[in-house]
């Protein structure tokens, strides 16, 4: 139901921008993103990278832009200010979702302890629903790079996004005294026994989140473009995985890394 909520949300503000931004003399552009996500969480082993090239998933994203130095509604520029020749604005929804697994030395094949075998056992997922903004800087003109004057134009952003996750968790363990109560998450004696209690809990929520990302993007006809982007995420929660252990390695919240490829067309 949030989600449903959040895409009409969505929508509706895409209007309204579209209509309100006509009036005032600026253009848009929307596009759709895709590509893989490397999701770095409570699970596996922290600056490990078995843990995070094993744990990566996919994002796609439906994405748009108000062009502050091209009038649609003219066919003409605006006023060539540094803003309107250098920014762009870009709203997003998009979606991920990474299948999670412990990596590392605390799973080697070698370990045949009980803590081993139930962190092996151990498996979760991230699904996550974004709606937000990033204020996108181009250094070269937007102007001359629409005019066919280079190829490529680089670019950072930065901005916020309002995240609904909806973790999942499961183990394959067997509890030896109970066997009956295989796969049960509410069972503590399941999971690493050096977790605090609670530290799991696959409940859905809500938070928001910092986006920074670099890119490029390559001209590819009057109306349209390429896009590359290397985004970097960081959530104000640390419940995305499902997962919340209490020992000195969980220094830092859920984040994540997404290599998206875009296609972007120009509203004439």
């Amino acid at each position: 139901m949030l989600k449903t909520k959040l895409l009409y949300i969505f929508i509706f503000s895409l209007f309204g921008f579209t209509n309100t931004n006509a009036q005032l003399g600026f253009s848009h552009e929307v596009g759709v993103i895709v590509g893989p996500v490397e999701f770095r969480s409570d699970f596996g082993q922290r600056v490990n990278e078995s843990t995070n090239l094993g744990n990566t998933g996919i994002g796609i994203g439906i994405i748009h832009y108000i062009n502050f130095a091209y009038r649609a509604d003219c066919n003409c520029y605006t006023t060539n200010t540094y803003f309107n020749d250098h920014f762009k604005l870009r709203s997003e929804i998009s979606w991920n979702k990474t299948t999670l697994d412990h990596h590392g030395q605390w799973v080697d094949p070698g370990l045949t302890s009980d803590a081993a075998d139930k962190l092996r056992a151990h498996h979760g997922e991230a699904n996550n629903f974004d709606i937000g903004m990033q204020l996108e800087y181009f250094p070269l003109s937007i102007r001359s790079f629409q005019a066919f004057a280079y190829k490529f134009a680089p670019f950072i952003s930065l901005g916020v996004h309002y995240t609904s996750f909806t973790p999942k968790a499961s183990t394959d363990y067997v509890n030896a005294s109970e066997t009956n109560d295989i796969g049960n998450i509410l069972d503590p004696n399941n999971f690493y026994p050096y977790w605090e209690p609670g530290s799991i809990n696959p409940s859905a929520g809500t938070t928001w989140s910092m986006v920074t990302s670099v890119g490029v993007r390559y001209k590819l006809s009057v109306l349209s473009d390429l896009m590359l982007d290397l985004r970097w995420q960081l959530y104000f929660d640390d419940w995305i995985d499902g997962l919340n252990h209490q020992l000195e390695s969980n220094k830092f919240n859920d984040w994540l890394l997404w290599l998206n490829f875009g296609y972007i067309y120009y509203l004439d």
